[in-house]
């Protein structure tokens, strides 16, 4: 079954649209959809979170699934997974009669969240130097895991839609100071930088697979961490887990609309 036939008639100009749009759900009533990935797709930050995976129903698929009532919905997406972990682990959710996949994978391969965290308590130039390693990493290494990735899940699921997501940009660079470290703003601004590098291979290599990219940035957009209205956490205390992670604002009006306009 194609994607295109079964999400055609699919609502986007709104997830209230989307919840009350019968034609749209008697479509995705017909859909198998699978969500794979990394904390970003389990949907840690947001309220609810459950075993080890950290999964909750307020992630971006849980969201989606409960408003589009596809024929089946699995999430095998798991906080802290890797392009190595996804192939090892996550690939048995996926069959010849998957029509959905969505996935966020490469940041834990970038060493995104220690980089961030180091930079919080080095100076401006030694956070440029981490940002600077974990950047060598990303052109050199993360290439090839990418693309075993997105060849590992097209074989296992050959007649799905696979919608590539990728991460918000994390920081405000316009508040002054930014959480109790003292985050300045040329710290934000190369870890920025590292970020939307990141970004653009995944978009290079899905592309390069025959996958869909899906670019959340523009959703994000004046929403980053210490900005006046923040989709995304900061440094959090408790959990931990949350820290750098989507709140429920993140991934209900950044990830998932991001999600309903691409399909």
């Amino acid at each position: 079954m194609r994607l295109s036939t079964v999400l055609g008639t699919l609502v986007t100009s709104s997830l209230l649209t989307l919840a009350v749009a019968t034609p749209a759900l008697a479509a995705t009533s017909t859909v198998d959809y699978v969500a794979m990935g990394d904390s970003y797709s389990s949907g840690v930050g947001a309220p609810g979170p459950t075993g080890l995976c950290l999964r909750s129903p307020k992630g971006y698929p849980g969201l989606w699934a409960a408003a589009n009532d596809p024929h089946s919905y699995r999430s095998v997406a798991c906080g802290g997974a890797t392009t190595d972990t996804l192939r090892a682990t996550q690939l048995i959710g996926l069959s010849g009669k998957t029509d959905l996949v969505t996935v966020t994978i490469g940041g834990n391969d970038a060493g995104f969240a220690p980089t961030v965290i180091s930079c919080t308590v080095v100076s401006d130039a030694a956070c440029q130097a981490v940002v600077d390693n974990a950047a060598v990493t990303v052109r050199e290494e993360l290439p090839a895991k990418l693309d075993a990735t997105y060849r590992a899940i097209k074989r296992h699921a050959p007649h799905a839609g696979v919608y590539v997501l990728g991460y918000p940009i994390l920081f405000d660079v316009n508040a002054p100071t930014c959480g109790f470290a003292g985050m300045s703003i040329p710290k934000r601004r190369a870890i920025n930088a590292a970020n939307a590098e990141l970004n653009a291979l995944i978009e290079d290599r899905a592309e390069a697979a025959g996958l869909t990219f899906v670019d959340v940035t523009d959703e994000f957009a004046g929403h980053g961490i210490c900005a006046p209205a923040n989709w995304i956490h900061g440094l959090v205390a408790l959990p931990p887990t949350d820290s750098f992670h989507p709140t429920a604002d993140g991934y209900r009006l950044g990830y998932l609309d991001a999600l309903v306009k691409a399909l």
